[in-house]
């Protein structure tokens, strides 16, 4: 059903490029405020779950409050290939958010195919936890279109938005995606580009460090979480926190730091090494640092 006139998100349409975690969540989130979603992804099987996927998580956060009562949903439709974006729907994209996995080359790759398709000045933001934009403008048609977003995860209930600001985006870019923001009800923080941001260049080598301690025996990862809640205000704790980021993700993530910057403190240790290998993602695959039978995303 598609929104009524009046609405933040009416005449809207937004492109999301990723049907995974994150590309799933923001969807859910444009649906949930009236906005139109094209939902493209090479890997069939994931988009055709993607939908149901979506629809429970617009329900939950409704009923958790968290959107709005009064807007009609947006429609969902998906693909394949972004080279069906100018048809879908009737209408193109007035914003493209890019969110496949935290690998530079295939979110260049993306990038680069999605801005030789939509029209000039049609924003393309990267939702990126780390990479930085000025990096990923190298691989399009027009770096002035191009910004970032750091969505935290569920983009549902987190209604705090890092916007990255590159080097080349332009005026028009950056104001035009306030007013997508505005319209999604979230809060944009605007930062500089530089590797990680600000918030995973703070988070994300504390909690490798959380890991560590884990590591060496001094203490269990729940009772690491429970002394970050209990002594220093964190509302989740580091390790449950990296569950609900994705260990992949966050490993992903921090060699980015680590190659970018230098840094030996980003170098994902070997105990969250281990758990990725074994298949341990966190909450998406039912165990990290704690296991979430029936919980899986």
């Amino acid at each position: 059903m598609a929104a009524e006139n009046g609405t933040p998100g009416a005449g809207r349409r937004l492109a999301v490029l990723g049907a995974g975690v994150m590309g799933s969540g923001i969807a859910a989130l444009a649906v949930g405020h009236g906005i139109a979603v094209s939902l493209i992804d090479p890997d069939r099987r994931r988009l055709a779950e993607a939908p149901a996927r979506i629809d429970h998580q617009v329900r939950m956060a409704r009923l958790m409050g968290a959107l709005p009562e009064e807007a009609v949903p947006g429609t969902l439709d998906t693909g394949p290939s972004p080279a069906d974006l100018p048809a879908a729907g009737g209408l193109a994209p007035t914003a493209v958010i890019e969110a496949v996995t935290e690998d530079a080359d295939a979110k260049a790759k993306a990038l680069a195919d999605v801005s030789a398709l939509v029209a000039p000045g049609t924003p393309i933001i990267s939702n990126t936890s780390s990479i930085p934009i000025d990096e990923l403008a190298l691989a399009t048609a027009r770096p002035v279109d191009l910004i970032g977003t750091h969505f935290m995860n569920p983009p549902c209930l987190i209604r705090t938005v890092e916007v990255i600001r590159g080097t080349h985006t332009g005026e028009a870019t950056l104001d035009a995606l306030r007013a997508l923001l505005a319209a999604l009800r979230r809060e944009p923080i605007v930062v500089e580009d530089a590797p990680g941001f600000v918030t995973s260049r703070i988070l994300h080598p504390m909690i490798n460090d959380a890991v560590k301690v884990v590591a060496a025996g001094t203490a269990s990862a729940e009772s690491v979480d429970r002394l970050m809640r209990g002594c220093l205000g964190h509302p989740t704790g580091p390790l449950r926190t990296a569950d609900l980021i994705g260990l992949d993700n966050l490993v992903d993530s921090l060699w980015v730091l680590h190659s970018r910057t230098g840094d030996e403190g980003c170098r994902p240790c070997d105990l969250l090494l281990e758990l990725v290998r074994a298949g341990h993602l966190g909450r998406k695959s039912g165990r990290g640092f704690y296991e979430y039978e029936g919980e899986q995303a």
